[in-house]
């Protein structure tokens, strides 16, 4: 854990009992401070408790004497409307910040020739893979990297900081918004597609939280950003821009660049220097494929030779990458068909990364839709030999999919298994594919996204077992 010593002595309100408000009130307690944390839902506050955090009721006391709100990331403080304890705060004054900002600042407290290195990542997709592909780089390459923040571990549930440590940060929007302070020797943005709009007040709200991973660095520090969509790329070309920035290093999966990172029909090329250097055949890495994972690949590899480590050293590292659970994850086999977890695919634009990954898939996809539900899917609608639709959003994609793929209503992601896999068998192809891509929210039916997809490898197991004891009778 990570003490935040800031506030000893003060009072500080904490709300939201999630993982990352739980460890930001274990480490304000750990500091010194005075918690006073709450949540509005009475599970999350009786878990809360179990783990020694000081639990009262914000909404029934004086804010006066509050040295700061430290709000979770899920929470609203601008858009649509203010949660009521955001409003309390704003009545008195009181700051509101997150936890990356509690950790921003304990990091910058420290003496300069002791501080971590800290690698940030952002993007509307592949910020998870990207962050475990980095970390995972740096522990290979004989480093101290610690992997966290929207992943894994809250920030400050790491272990403290010290000079040769190194922070790899995924950075989700609503962290982003609430911290002034961070300061990332590597920042990362890989991708913007529409997401989250309600929240941030629409897509130009939405783009500028993004932006903010690029905030406090200056040219000692280095932008990585993927430039193969037209966001991306005018964040690159504003940075180049402006005086005191970063050094910007484009990637791209989608074309060859005179600088930066490229990858070209699976190949590596390093153009980092004067000369472009051949670094290796991602098809060797068995746990990223596609385009959009060769993406991601090509901003981990810039990240980690940002911090001076050998290209072939990297490539080598990248070949050993397990991948990352509900990430178009093996989820299991049974007979002909296989099977592909990729719940974390929680818009449209997530599943088209795994629909195009494949010529031809039995898709299972639903939950609680996104603006825009489906229909930019349109140009995959052929790869889909069938489509299982799930929980509240089946009748809108049926609606969307009619007379283009054959639909199954199925209500339930157990339904959906068997009979994904009943149409899956008698494919004559030599292998057929299973695609668990919701392109939803999990709120419907599932706590989040790794809830509902360690239930649908538990429901391929149990479709494997009850077919295994039907056999042997």
């Amino acid at each position: 854990m990570i003490p935040v010593v800031e506030f000893e002595g003060k009072n500080v309100a904490v709300f939201g009992m999630g993982r990352t408000g739980i460890t930001a009130a274990l480490a304000l307690k750990a500091g010194g401070a005075r918690v006073l944390a709450w949540d509005d839902n009475e599970e999350a506050r009786a878990k809360a408790a179990a783990e020694g955090v000081p639990l009262a009721d914000i909404n029934r006391r004086d804010w006066r004497d509050i040295a700061a709100l430290v709000l979770s990331p899920g929470i609203a403080h601008t858009h649509p409307a203010p949660h009521r304890v955001v409003e309390l705060a704003r009545l008195v004054g009181t700051p509101i910040i997150g936890d990356i900002e509690l950790f921003a600042r304990a990091v910058n407290a420290l003496p300069a020739k002791i501080r971590p290195k800290i690698i940030g990542v952002t993007g509307t997709n592949g910020k998870s893979t990207t962050t475990a592909l980095i970390g995972h780089i740096l522990t290979v390459c004989g480093r101290d990297a610690r992997v966290g923040g929207n992943i894994g571990l809250g920030v400050l549930g790491m272990s403290p900081p010290h000079a040769r440590a190194i922070y790899v940060l995924e950075l989700s929007s609503y962290q982003l918004e609430l911290a002034d302070s961070l300061r990332c020797d590597v920042a990362v943005f890989l991708n913007l597609t529409p997401d989250h709009l309600a929240r941030h007040g629409g897509m130009a709200g939405y783009w500028a939280a993004k932006e903010r991973i690029f905030r406090n660095q200056d040219e000692t520090c280095t932008a990585i950003i993927a430039v193969d969509d037209a966001y991306t790329e005018r964040t690159a070309m504003r940075l180049r821009l402006r005086p005191g920035a970063a050094q910007v290093v484009p990637v791209s999966a989608s074309q060859v660049l005179g600088e930066g990172v490229s990858v070209a029909a699976g190949m590596v090329y390093d153009c980092l220097n004067a000369n472009s250097t051949r670094i290796g055949d991602l098809q060797r890495a068995s746990a990223l494929p596609g385009r959009h994972n060769w993406q991601n690949a090509a901003a981990a590899y810039a990240a980690a030779r940002a911090l001076g480590i050998d290209g072939k050293e990297i490539f080598a590292a990248i070949t050993t990458f397990p991948g990352l659970p509900h990430r178009m994850e093996a989820a299991g086999q049974i007979d002909r068909v296989r099977f592909i977890n990729d719940s974390k695919a929680t818009n449209s634009d997530a599943a088209r990364q795994a629909l195009s990954a494949y010529p031809k898939v039995y898709w299972i996809a639903g939950g609680v839709a996104k603006e825009g539900g489906i229909d930019d899917l349109a140009d995959l609608f052929p790869r889909m030999a069938q489509a299982f639709l799930i929980g509240a959003a089946q009748d809108a994609f049926a609606e969307t999919l009619a007379g283009k793929v054959p639909i199954v209503k199925c209500g339930t992601l157990e339904t959906a298994i068997a009979a994904a896999f009943e149409a899956a068998s008698l494919d004559p192809a030599r292998e057929a594919i299973v695609l668990f891509s919701p392109a939803c929210a999990s709120f419907d039916q599932f706590r989040d996204y790794e809830q509902r997809g360690d239930a649908f490898k538990q429901g391929v197991a149990h479709l494997s077992m009850t077919l295994m004891r039907g056999a042997a009778q």
